[in-house]
């Protein structure tokens, strides 16, 4: 489950827009939103991609957000 909380304070963090996010991800914002929020699941590809665009850099920072 994701920890929302600590998502979108660094997606805050980061000064990017969801949309932008969203469109990086190849889902639409509303995608985005639903996973963010723990409707749907983030595969293990987006995960690793969002850890990109968004500077996470540790396996300890990963689980906290997305597998807390």
């Amino acid at each position: 489950m994701t920890n929302t909380k600590l998502l979108r304070e660094k997606i805050e963090a980061s000064g990017l827009k969801l949309a932008y996010i969203a469109s990086q991800l190849w889902i639409s914002p509303k995608a985005l939103t639903m996973k963010i929020e723990n409707q749907t699941q983030f595969k293990a590809a987006e995960i690793k991609r969002l850890s990109e665009i968004l500077g996470i850099e540790t396996a300890e920072e990963r689980e906290q957000i997305f597998l807390s």
